[in-house]
């Protein structure tokens, strides 16, 4: 018998649960109950201590918080050791303490071993503590993707590994399709933009023109349309300053800073402040002379040559035309010129580019061809095995004629819509990111009867059956120590019942089974027997969990058979459920 895994649980305040405490068996726990509410909460119980979704629903009215704790037993070597005290959580005695507390304003917290921690921890561990399969899993397994994801994981790295190398693939080829599209489908605009391109820039180097030229150039347009104007002033304040030749007894700015000064050199030797002053007017002279003299250059300089100024003119033109269209001045027209000739060289580089692209998409799509061919063989050969096992558990479940098996198909392409698919086998097949197969489920249920799906060729009862054996062939190939089935036994009684409790308690040998049932026949197979019992004082209903043993235990699969716990024929056909679990499980 197997060390437990989950040992207990504790529930406050969730749902109709005031305070309960749930001690699980080491191999085969079976939970029932008069209705599903209390059950059910047992289950989500468990889906919040690993991580599910906090509703604030489930908070008990008039609570404030909802508490879930549980006691798990682990190993000190295992992953989740190791992970739980990298989050910092203690085990204590191989004893790891998890609880969640959802309160009913909606937030949740998570406790690891003592610590506080992020609630995604708790879903990481889950993967390794517990393995969940319910009624949603079961009616999820009748899909065919369901399927193919359920054939994939038993399978393993066969399929895992391809699957891997053949996904990286596919999400480049869809990259490498998307960009081809949009290249060649935008040809045509393609082609206008670099049109427009080459013209603005065969315009633009047609001037050639050269940084601030344009400013420039307007300022010698502005002097040469002024020139005449221009020597005038110059050449009277010329006059003015140095005086005109021609005048010969006209006073002038030097003449007069002159005589200033002499008059005081003569006496600044007496004031110093006055000999301040002599200097500046020395200085003033100075200046006047400089100036003078280069109004004399500028007067002189000045050229008025109209054939200059056309020429200025025609040059400023053309600049106006090329900064009406590309930019505000001929710094801005540069740039424009600048990226555009960068453009230009990615879009004439479009033709390479389709080129290597179309090169590309082929090697992908002729690597993943292979790649589905590895996947498609490997999940043929897991599908025999997987198939075979199934068959193998169905016939413990009380259908020993039944057969199961898996259609794996590629859809062909026919026509002109090969270049859609892959080569596969010589045939061009569709695809899409999980290969190019189709995985189908089949059950033949008595000889002579053609598969068909099983969602199609199997009763209510049978169907249950099925997904019983798979999930119990998935489970087997899953390393985890518990699982938890919540009434994937719906639909099925009698001596199939029996045959599915039997089953269930040859699984708890190697691992912790807990079953949540409605069945008698398969609650009596349990090494440990909880029942989920409801009490209603007018006002409140509240639910609590108890262990049945002995009489109790007699009682409670009485009511479960005849809806009487007194009935003297319920009570022989229990007790002789319990002898025959007892001897044949």
């Amino acid at each position: 018998m197997v060390v437990s895994v989950l040992e207990e649980m504790r529930i406050r305040s969730l749902g109709v649960i005031d305070d309960a405490v749930v001690e699980l068996s080491p191999g085969f726990t079976a939970v029932t109950g008069e209705t599903g509410a209390g059950k059910t909460m047992v289950v989500t119980s468990l889906g919040l201590l690993l991580g599910g979704r906090a509703d604030p629903a489930l908070v008990r009215m008039g609570a404030k918080a909802a508490v879930v704790e549980g006691r798990l037993a682990v190993d000190a070597r295992s992953a989740v050791a190791a992970r739980a005290e990298e989050a910092g959580a203690e085990l204590d005695d191989g004893t790891l303490l998890v609880s969640r507390t959802l309160s009913a304003e909606g937030r949740s917290r998570a406790h690891l071993g003592g610590r506080s921690v992020p609630v995604g921890l708790l879903g990481e561990l889950a993967d390794d503590l517990v393995a969940v399969h319910g009624q949603t899993d079961q009616q999820g397994l009748l899909r065919p993707v369901r399927q193919r994801q359920a054939l994939d994981r038993y399978a393993g790295d066969a399929v895992s590994v391809p699957l891997a190398t053949y996904t990286g693939a596919y999400r480049r080829l869809r990259a490498v399709a998307t960009e081809l599209a949009e290249l060649t489908t935008r040809a045509r605009e393609r082609a206008q933009e670099a049109d427009l391109l080459r013209f603005g820039l065969d315009e633009i180097a047609a001037v050639e023109p050269q940084p601030g030229e344009d400013a420039d150039l307007a300022a010698e347009a502005s002097r040469l349309g002024h020139a005449e104007a221009l020597a005038s002033a110059a050449t009277a304040a010329h006059a003015a300053l140095a005086g005109d030749p021609e005048d010969p007894e006209g006073i002038d700015a030097a003449t007069l800073v002159a005589g200033a000064h002499r008059a005081l050199e003569s006496v600044r030797s007496h004031d110093p402040a006055l000999a301040g002053l002599t200097d500046r007017i020395a200085e003033i002279g100075i200046l006047l002379r400089d100036v003078a003299g280069e109004l004399a250059g500028y007067a002189s300089d000045l050229d008025a040559d109209p054939r200059r100024l056309a020429a200025v003119e025609e040059r400023r033109a053309a600049l106006t035309h090329l900064t009406r269209k590309y930019g505000e001045d001929i710094t801005e027209v540069l740039t424009w010129a600048e990226r555009s000739a960068a453009r230009l060289g990615e879009l004439d580089g479009d033709d390479d580019r389709i080129t290597e692209l179309t090169a590309e998409r082929d090697t992908l799509r002729a690597e993943l061809g292979d790649l589905a061919q590895t996947l498609s063989d490997a999940r043929t050969e897991a599908a025999k095995r997987f198939a075979e096992a199934v068959t193998e558990e169905l016939a413990s479940l009380a259908m020993p004629h039944a057969r199961v098996s898996f259609a794996i198909r590629q859809n062909e392409i026919a026509g002109s819509d090969v270049s859609l698919g892959i080569e596969v086998g010589g045939r061009a097949v569709t695809y899409g990111p999980h290969g190019a197969d189709d995985v189908e489920l089949l059950l033949a249920p008595h000889p002579g009867a053609q598969p068909r799906p099983v969602a199609k060729g199997a009763s209510g009862g049978e169907l249950s059956r099925v997904m019983l054996a798979v999930e119990v062939v998935f489970a087997g190939s899953d390393p985890v120590p518990t699982y938890l089935f919540d009434e994937v036994d719906a639909g099925v009684g009698g001596k199939a019942a029996v045959e599915v409790g039997r089953r269930l308690a040859r699984l708890a040998r190697t691992a912790q089974v807990v079953v949540v049932t409605h069945l008698p026949q398969v609650a009596a197979f349990a090494d440990r027997h909880l029942v989920v019992e409801k009490t209603h004082d007018g006002a409140v209903t509240r639910s609590g969990v108890r262990a049945m043993e002995g009489e109790a235990r007699v009682r409670e699969l009485s009511r479960m058979l005849a809806g009487q716990e007194d009935s003297e024929l319920a009570r022989a056909h229990a007790e002789e459920l319990l002898e025959a679990a007892r001897g044949g499980s």
